[in-house]
């Protein structure tokens, strides 16, 4: 008969239940660097994580003309990450076989310096996202300091690391927020730089939403979870419960549709809606792009409507629309340009 000390109690996997407050650990400037050493512990063993980010939505769309509409969802990504700030990111750590780290916490949820009276955002973005239980007040407060967090995560060997599996969902906007924060610089003008850069950090990466397309099926991430019997564990829209989500959809997607096993060449480093990823790209123009992009403000809720490429960004993908409406100019919203009539997007003074 087995002793009590021999017995081996079952690691907890994603998809057991699980109780948010023991799993999902929150990240302020406080308890940062405590934090990011937990995480530099386990990596070893724990490499394949899920990131999901939130952000302050959609400010500005790139005026062409542009070769094809895949150019233009780059530019569309591109003029609006290097305006906007990240405000939360989520990492869920697990093994290849989807279990989790013993002790409990296997997410943490990085809160980010936000500040709705300084920072450029689409408002109808951040109300969504304060009903989801954002606490702007506290991030602008306690949130952590994107310069200090980005010199942790290089040296945590979580990046630049090709043992580490990245799993994300229809994640153009959360890698361009992670290459932004971790290069301190604009992103790439072209989408072939994006990849490469994308490709030095992230070595090894997974869209869920691109893997789908094998598997036939559609929809946002809670629409494929249940479906897949994948139970959320958090709250909604909130980075951490989303890469928690996330990471258990892909184990269940690969085990079921994939046998257990992905083939790199032809389900690693795609994102879905940009590049290889993209579904769309006939030529909208003979014409080249030449000399630096313009974008223009986006001021009405109609904008998606009138643009389809929109309908990209992050806060899109449970099949809510997510219009922009206008920002007070206290908030960095660009004003009319004084000649030609033409609007131009500055730099927001927060922009790092």
């Amino acid at each position: 008969m087995e002793s009590k000390a021999e017995t081996k109690v079952k690691p907890l996997d994603v998809f057991g239940k699980l109780e948010p407050s023991k799993v999902i650990r929150d990240v302020w400037a406080h308890n940062l660097k405590e934090e990011m050493e937990r995480i530099m512990d386990l990596v070893e063993d724990y490499p394949y994580i899920a990131m999901d980010t939130e952000f302050p939505g959609i400010v500005a769309r790139p005026v062409g003309p542009f070769r094809n509409s895949q150019e233009c969802r780059y530019r569309l990504l591109k003029c609006n990450v290097d305006l906007l700030k990240i405000i939360q990111m989520g990492l869920c750590f697990c093994d290849d076989k989807g279990r989790l780290p013993p002790g409990g916490v296997c997410v943490w949820q990085f809160n980010f310096r936000f500040n709705l009276n300084e920072d450029m955002y689409a408002r109808d973005s951040i109300e969504f996202l304060k009903k989801s239980g954002i606490n702007f007040e506290r991030h602008a407060k306690e949130g952590i300091d994107v310069m200090e967090f980005a010199e942790m995560l290089i040296a945590s060997a979580i990046v630049l690391n090709d043992e580490v599996t990245w799993v994300t969902f229809h994640s153009g906007y959360d890698y361009g927020y992670l290459l932004r924060l971790l290069t301190c610089e604009k992103l790439p003008d072209g989408e072939e730089e994006f990849f490469d850069l994308l490709k030095t950090y992230c070595p090894c990466v997974y869209d869920v939403r691109y893997l789908m397309k094998s598997c036939h099926l559609k929809g946002g991430l809670s629409a494929v979870a249940s479906i897949l019997g994948v139970e959320r564990c958090g709250p909604q829209h909130q980075a951490g419960s989303d890469s928690l989500l996330t990471q258990a959809v892909f184990f269940r997607l690969r085990d079921r549709y994939f046998d257990g096993k992905l083939d790199a060449k032809q389900h690693m480093n795609h994102l879905y809606g940009l590049g290889s990823g993209s579904s769309t790209s006939q030529a909208t123009t003979n014409r080249t792009m030449t000399g630096a992009p313009i974008v223009t403000p986006l001021d009405s809720a109609t904008a998606t409507a009138q643009n389809p490429l929109l309908s990209d960004s992050k806060q899109n993908r449970e099949g809510k629309r997510f219009g922009p409406t206008p920002i007070p100019q206290s908030a960095g919203m660009p004003t009319d340009a004084s000649t030609g009539g033409t609007k131009r997007l500055e730099e927001s003074k927060t922009a790092q």
